[in-house]
């Protein structure tokens, strides 16, 4: 059980604008981070279950505290104010953030678009990107204490591959347990996730569910 314990799940993904109408995102529903988050409701832990402006939610979210986000920046900002100033004992960052994010936006003529609200519709725009933060890497440096739990999604299914894909993240950002999974989890019920601990140990599991399941039964 995981009574008194506050665990936060990160869920879904994020949305980047391009104006006030129009933006990017992904395929991510928020699927995992709902099962997460009911399992550790199941296990009686406080949750605060963060999400997306699409994501689904989780069937008990009146028992939960929820915090919704919009882009990268905005979720990182959120999260950074929440660890610094509560304890939280598990992160969970099953958020599909983006890799990109708008830098600036010009016309066909090479005109910058400044103004606010919604961009021309009789010419595409031209879209300058710059890199997204890195949130997962930055959790560590808000808050040492708090165990992390990352994800890490390849368009693989070599078991290997992702395995020494997550193992790299995880020694990056000084995570506890990374999930690897391949981009056929987008799509499918029960692709493969292999969850990875700091001693190299790997547990498998077919789909979001068990793995869910089996990741919370990792947790104390």
């Amino acid at each position: 059980m995981l009574s008194g314990k506050k665990i936060l799940i990160t869920s879904g993904g994020t949305f980047e604008k391009w104006d006030n109408v129009r933006g990017h995102t992904n395929l991510s529903k928020g699927t995992m981070g709902c099962y997460l988050a009911e399992e550790a409701y199941a296990k009686n832990a406080e949750v605060i279950y963060m999400h997306g402006i699409f994501t689904q939610l989780p069937e008990h979210k009146d028992q939960m505290r929820l915090v919704k986000y919009e882009g990268i920046e905005e979720l990182g900002q959120t999260l950074k104010q929440i660890v610094e100033t509560e304890h939280i004992d598990y992160v969970i960052m099953a958020v599909a953030g983006s890799d990109w994010i708008i830098d600036k936006v010009f016309d066909q003529s090479g005109n910058e678009l400044t103004e606010k609200g919604k961009m021309p519709s009789d010419e595409p725009p031209i879209i300058h990107f710059k890199k997204a933060p890195k949130i997962l890497a930055q959790v560590k440096n808000w808050a040492p204490n708090t165990a992390l739990i990352g994800f890490k999604l390849e368009a693989t299914e070599d078991e290997q591959f992702l395995i020494d894909r997550a193992t790299t993240r995880m020694q990056v950002a000084n995570a506890d347990y990374m999930v690897a999974n391949s981009s056929k989890s987008l799509y499918g019920a029960t692709e493969p996730h292999l969850i990875i601990s700091k001693t190299g140990a790997v547990i498998k599991r077919d789909g979001k569910e068990d793995a869910a399941k089996a990741l919370m039964g990792l947790l104390k």
